[in-house]
């Protein structure tokens, strides 16, 4: 039950674009396009998930004094495999996301949630929390970016789904675009969550 609700409460309660506020870089800068989110999101649960294991595993041999720069070695080995994997089996997506990949190294929530969560809990738990925060990761990210390219284009994954007359706003798929839609979904969602007594 604990671990579900560590599952549960990295893709609503602190999901980590919407109510932690981090990982900005790359969620303004790849949410253009839904498949963008998607492939990025994917790629950052998976270091988040393979890190948070190895660091729970590793926390009792880890000196205190060295912990981040060790984080960063298991976090930066991780993102180098995905970048690899992404680069032999989705050649277009990794083209697109571009330095984004390499840049989930110094990812905020995945260094956050060593820090916070993997360097002092189980190796079970932690894997729950990579793979809750990851899915909040996600979840934002598909949802800014299809907002966006329905907007921006017309579309949402390159299936065009608006009327023929339909004219796209092209201010969604620039960078001012990124900043609006974030603002206006987590507004949303702020006035959507029940307040607290």
């Amino acid at each position: 039950m604990r671990n579900f609700r560590v599952l549960m409460s990295g893709i609503i309660d602190e999901n980590p674009t919407f109510r932690l506020l981090l990982g900005m870089c790359p969620t303004l800068a790849v949410s253009t396009a839904a498949f963008n989110g998607l492939g990025m999101g994917l790629a950052a649960t998976a270091v988040l998930l393979a890190s948070n294991v190895l660091i729970s595993l590793m926390k009792p041999v880890i000196p205190d004094k060295i912990r981040i720069p060790c984080y960063v070695v298991v976090i930066a080995t991780f993102v180098t495999m995905v970048d690899m994997v992404m680069g032999a089996f989705v050649p277009d997506l990794h083209s697109v996301l571009g330095i984004f990949i390499p840049l989930i190294v110094v990812n905020c929530i995945i260094l956050q949630r060593a820090e916070a969560f993997a360097s002092k809990n189980s190796v079970l738990s932690s894997a729950f929390d990579g793979i809750g925060m990851g899915l909040g990761f996600t979840l934002a990210l598909v949802a800014l970016s299809s907002v966006r390219e329905l907007l921006g284009a017309g579309s949402i994954f390159g299936v065009n789904i608006m009327w023929h007359s339909f004219e796209p706003m092209r201010l969604m798929v620039s960078p001012p675009g990124a900043f609006i839609g974030l603002g206006l979904i987590i507004g949303l969602i702020n006035t959507l969550r029940p307040k607290k007594a």
